[in-house]
């Protein structure tokens, strides 16, 4: 039996069309994206988790930027099912502005966002020097989430705007290519310094 996410939307005809992406972002049918982790244990398992319940996870702990934990308000209870109506009610803008399948415009976002290149610190002969490295698939949609995540969140902090649309707006945004979503902005400025320390 064919689910819709959401009880609203088809996602059996969705393609991920980046090879390198294909293994890590699933979007199989299920009714509620909402495993409740138990299969947390079990290492690299998350892959196999729909990729709009990953979305949700991302939703329940956005205060932290590094270790600091600078950002927080009712957005980031860990209440799954107000995150529920949240991404719903999100996918619901999304299929206005684009007039397509929102699970689908998400999932080319996630893939546009995902950086390739990333850089890291080696220590030799006392100096520290940025050196460029190749971002791992499973830390790329993490990566992408998370500052689609946050950069919606930061946006919506004193806002009278709701959460629910600019996250939209960030996953619109994100979908287009375009620079006004922090996800974008963020991996072209990854992949901008890690060109540098090459």
């Amino acid at each position: 039996m064919n689910f819709k996410l959401f009880n609203k939307w088809d996602v059996s005809g969705i393609q991920v069309s980046d090879e390198g992406l294909k293994r890590y972002v699933s979007v199989i049918p299920v009714l509620v994206p909402r495993s409740g982790g138990r299969y947390g244990g079990i290492r690299f398992y998350k892959s196999k988790y729909n990729i709009v319940e990953r979305l949700m996870n991302k939703l329940m702990g956005p205060g932290h930027k590094g270790k600091k934990h600078k950002l927080t308000s009712g957005h980031t209870g860990g209440k799954g099912f107000k995150v529920y109506k949240l991404i719903e009610k999100t996918f619901e803008v999304v299929e206005q502005l684009t007039k397509k399948n929102p699970i689908e415009v998400f999932v080319k976002a996630v893939e546009n966002a995902a950086p390739r290149d990333e850089i890291t610190s080696i220590e030799y002969g006392g100096a520290r020097y940025p050196q460029s490295v190749d971002c791992a698939p499973q830390r790329r949609i993490d990566v992408a989430l998370r500052m689609m995540v946050q950069g919606s969140f930061h946006k919506s902090y004193n806002n009278k705007k709701k959460m629910h649309e600019f996250l939209a707006e960030e996953i619109v945004n994100a979908y287009n290519k375009d620079n006004k979503s922090n996800a974008i902005a963020k991996k072209i400025e990854l992949e901008r310094q890690a060109d540098s320390a090459r």
